[in-house]
């Protein structure tokens, strides 16, 4: 069986060169990055497949990128001394916020950069007395093309060592900035492209909390 399998190599691979100059032969593989060397289904160690169509000549690597995640991931931080983060911030910096903040509002959201933005404008963290430092909570949703929820977020994780008390504070949180957000203004191209698509917010609470956990 190992013999008939080495001939079927073999035969493939004079097929797969026939009529190549060698020196065609040669530059071709030499671009090829080692990690990436052409092989086929007989192979036992990691390669790439190098077959592109029957009417290609020698070993060649299809024109197609490999699939990218759809998911939109975001994280929010919150942060002391920032009141972007969830610090309070002096009164100049706050009211220069606040007026960026109206300014944006007013725009449609035509990035994805300006979704994300939106949506950290949105988040407030809950008061230091009710929340634990380091305290982590992901959820997933999509948006329809009105900028409404296609349906209530997804919670897809949250830190294992609090409370449960502790938890529904954080949900409770994260329901409340989707609220304000609630309905985005997408412009119309930004409505086509985000609309269904996944997104994944991480919400993580970095600020000092005396004793390090909610009381």
């Amino acid at each position: 069986m190992d013999a008939l399998r080495t001939a079927m190599v073999v035969v493939c691979g004079g097929a797969a060169f026939a009529g190549m100059p060698a020196a065609a032969q040669t530059s071709q593989l030499d671009d090829l990055p080692p990690a990436r060397a052409p092989c086929t289904v007989l192979d036992r160690h990691p390669c790439h497949p190098a077959f592109c169509s029957v009417f290609h000549r020698g070993p060649c690597f299809p024109e197609a990128l490999p699939p990218l995640g759809q998911t939109l991931q975001l994280t929010v931080l919150s942060a002391d001394g920032g009141s972007a983060n969830g610090g309070k911030g002096n009164h100049a910096t706050r009211k220069s916020e606040d007026a960026d903040a109206a300014a944006a509002s007013a725009r449609p959201v035509a990035t994805i950069s300006d979704m994300f933005a939106a949506l950290r404008r949105c988040w407030l963290p809950p008061a230091k007395e009710r929340a634990r430092h380091g305290m982590e909570y992901t959820i997933r949703f999509a948006f329809r093309r009105d900028g409404e929820l296609i349906a209530p977020p997804r919670k897809t994780y949250s830190s294992h060592d609090v409370p449960e008390d502790v938890r529904g504070v954080y949900r409770d949180a994260v329901d409340a900035a989707l609220r304000r957000c609630t309905p985005l203004r997408f412009s119309e191209t930004m409505a086509g492209a985000v609309a269904g698509r996944p997104i994944a917010i991480r919400f993580v609470d970095d600020r000092t909390i005396d004793g390090g956990s909610a009381k």
